[in-house]
């Protein structure tokens, strides 16, 4: 188990990764309109770029599972 210091400080890396893949996908849209590589080319990196932001998402979805486990206080009962 990680404490929650390292895990906002993944959270904080995995936003960076996803700031970082939404350039590549924007380079990479720009390349083709400007016909600079060849659509074979930007179907292949294409997907994989894809895949990248599917596992980016995944990770910032499990980061957020863990801040909110870690932060939220049990209910207390009133006796």
């Amino acid at each position: 188990m990680c404490g929650l210091e390292e895990i906002l400080k993944s959270q904080a890396e995995n936003r960076a990764w996803s700031k970082e893949l939404r350039r590549k996908n924007s380079e990479l849209v720009n390349s083709r309109l400007a016909n600079h590589i060849t659509l074979a080319d930007y179907a292949a990196d294409r997907k994989l770029v894809h895949e990248e932001t599917a596992e980016c998402r995944r990770r910032a979805s499990i980061l957020d599972t863990q801040i909110s486990r870690r932060t939220v206080r049990p209910l207390v009962r009133e006796s």
